[in-house]
């Protein structure tokens, strides 16, 4: 346990923060989620609306130190090439 004054803050604080996190993360999630779902049904234009609403909010996860820059770079890169596959 801590003793410390600034220790006790500091495990309210990361409390506090992990719940944003965990919001922040599953926000992001539920974007990759849509464009998965357009590209399952082939269906290039709404897959193509999605990413360009999730990729925003997925590099905003990447400045708020969410997910790690190449995460998103990989993630964003593999979804894009799954959309030029839709024939």
């Amino acid at each position: 346990m801590a003793n410390h004054i600034s220790a006790k803050k500091r495990i309210r604080r990361n409390s506090k923060m992990e719940i944003v996190n965990k919001v922040r993360k599953n926000r992001v999630r539920s974007f990759i989620k849509k464009v998965e779902l357009a590209i399952e049904k082939d269906d290039k234009k709404l897959a193509e609306k999605a990413f360009i609403v999730a990729q925003p909010e997925m590099h905003r996860s990447v400045t708020k130190g969410v997910f790690k820059k190449n995460t998103i770079s990989r993630k964003l890169s593999r979804l894009s090439a799954r959309i030029k596959n839709i024939a």
